[in-house]
């Protein structure tokens, strides 16, 4: 029997972020790095690249999908059946993504029962039958394991799911599988490299494989881009939904804090988590998060008075919704990377073509005061937030406090810490507790200077819509050695207010993409989200990738 899209569980024992255009021309391509410049000798060496693992979905949107529904050319069942056969040709062979850290066993058994539904009662809504793909530090009480790329919870099964994934559920979603992440959502390491777990491995990027998909959502990033499933769920604390949706060339949606349920997702900081929506469009982004925006009693941050709910997050949606919008133009976001800036300055003129007012510049005079205190922040509340987390898994749970999953680490260092260890785990467990001064003070100084002298300031004396800038740079070359290569980006301010940003395709830096992100104040999710979707409709930059070893240096999209 199917109730509320999950089947009965018999098998309920417990086993055993972050700190993260194409056609550029040759002379600043040499001047970028010596590495291009070296791989531009050997370009006419290079064969065409073949068109690799195109699909029968490919790019089909969550209307195509229902449409198809509709009209009975497909079924749930089918289109579950062939994101899972894509699944085991391009993610557990073929390029080898591994973006999808484990499989759904009852997903073809849900997508019948909706397609029975669909017979008899008519669907539920626009996510009916659509195969999703969540993060695999989302709670699901199944045959699903939650384990936020760790071994030390595999076998963890929560004793209820997510609130997010009661509603996905009760939309009629058919859960797919979960997605791979940066282990424990990046915050591990200060020198880790992102998209690697101790359970998933390390996940590849789809426009170039020996490129980075960043973190923490990692695989929900690279598997939507690669049409491993209709759309994703990922989280963030600073950058884990913008940064991969950037570099993996597709929409991302970070929430208002409070405006998504955090209740059943392995934190990091009550104050700055938010799970969201990771789609290849504007619109599809905007449905999944008219799903997952909803009150939850066990979440004090969703019932904020200031909110402004709105059920349907595409009503507005319309090509010129860029026409008479005040939007500002953080220039302290550019600078770090030549193909960016120019990308940047395409994207401008194209808003003001459509009609937007820009103020340029419009610079946030905090940035950059607020890092040291966005740190301390997060060690504290790792700290204290975890062991809140783990206590809901209750006794049996394999670790109970950050201390435990540390000795655990250390027990089993060859296979959680090959490449890097866990220095930002052992600073967060000497912390105190919330009550400390300089937790206090330190999350005073964030507000302060994120929001109230920062996002709020400027978009007052300014009297903008929103703010602009260049969401993340081109994906860097996967390095286990030395870690990440992190240039620059733009989430920080958002991230440390608690405010929204949606990111959207912008263009391509050497064929790799590279996103573009308006932010502004908290609850604003629909302002942003017609503003993107204007642009986008403008530019149609979203290209899907074609798997290749390296990047193509001729330039090509």
């Amino acid at each position: 029997m199917i109730k509320d899209g999950r089947l009965p569980d018999t098998s309920r024992q417990h086993t055993r972020r972050d700190f993260l255009k194409a056609g550029i021309a040759g002379g600043v391509l040499a001047a970028v790095s010596p590495v291009y410049a070296a791989q531009e000798k050997m370009r006419k060496q290079q064969a065409p690249a073949p068109e690799v693992g195109r699909g029968e979905l490919d790019e089909a949107t969550i209307g195509d999908l229902a449409d198809a529904m509709k009209s009975g050319r497909y079924t749930s069942r089918a289109i579950t059946e062939r994101y899972l056969s894509r699944i085991e040709a391009m993610d557990r062979n073929g390029p080898g993504l591994h973006s999808v850290i484990e499989l759904y066993p009852d997903a073809l058994a849900i997508a019948d029962a909706m397609d029975a539904e669909r017979r008899e009662k008519g669907p539920r809504g626009p996510l009916h039958g659509i195969p999703v793909l969540i993060k695999d530090n989302i709670d699901t009480a199944d045959r699903m394991s939650t384990t936020a790329g760790s071994l030390a919870l595999v076998g963890s099964r929560p004793p209820a799911d997510a609130f997010l994934v009661r509603r996905l559920r009760g939309a009629g979603a058919v859960l797919l599988g979960k997605t791979n992440l940066s282990e424990w959502a990046n915050i591990r390491s200060n020198h880790s490299t992102s998209g690697w777990s101790g359970r998933g491995g390390l996940t590849k990027n789809p426009y170039a494989l020996d490129r980075n998909t960043p973190g923490s959502s990692s695989g929900s990033g690279a598997a939507d881009s690669a049409n491993l499933g209709a759309v994703a769920v990922g989280t963030e604390t600073d950058g884990s939904i913008v940064s991969p949706s950037s570099i993996n060339g597709i929409v991302g949606i970070k929430p208002t804090v409070g405006l998504v349920s955090r209740t059943g997702i392995v934190p990091i900081s009550h104050s700055q988590d938010t799970a969201g929506p990771m789609a290849r469009t504007v619109r599809d982004a905007a449905i999944l998060l008219g799903v997952l925006a909803e009150p939850d009693p066990e979440d004090a941050a969703t019932g904020d008075a200031s909110r402004s709910s709105v059920p349907d997050y595409t009503v507005g949606l319309q090509p010129d919704g860029l026409r008479g919008a005040r939007i500002g133009v953080v220039r302290r976001y550019l600078g770090y990377h030549p193909g960016v800036d120019a990308m940047m300055n395409e994207a401008l003129d194209l808003l003001k073509s459509r009609g937007a007012i820009l103020v340029d510049p419009a610079d946030i005079d905090t940035i950059g005061k607020f890092d040291d205190t966005e740190f301390t922040v997060l060690l504290y509340e790792l700290k204290a937030d975890m062991a809140a987390y783990l206590a809901r898994l209750g006794p049996g749970a394999p670790v109970h406090t950050l201390n435990d999953i540390i000795q655990y680490n250390d027990r089993h260092a060859s296979e959680e810490m090959p490449y890097f260890g866990q220095e930002t785990f052992l600073k967060a467990d000497e912390k105190g507790g919330l009550s400390s001064k300089e937790y206090i003070d330190a999350l005073a100084a964030n507000h302060r200077l994120a929001r109230t002298e920062g996002i709020d300031a400027v978009m007052d004396k300014f009297k903008l819509d929103a703010l602009v800038a260049p969401t993340d740079a081109p994906a860097w070359l996967t390095d286990l050695v030395d870690g990440d290569h992190f240039l620059g980006g733009s989430s920080t301010a958002a991230a440390v207010a608690g405010y929204p940003s949606i990111t959207v395709p912008a263009g391509f830096v050497f064929g790799l993409p590279v996103g573009v992100s308006f932010f502004g104040r908290a609850w604003s999710e629909s302002s942003l989200i017609r503003l993107a979707y204007a642009f986008e409709q403008a530019t149609l930059h979203r290209k899907p990738p074609r798997f290749l070893p390296t990047v193509d240096l001729r330039g090509r999209d």
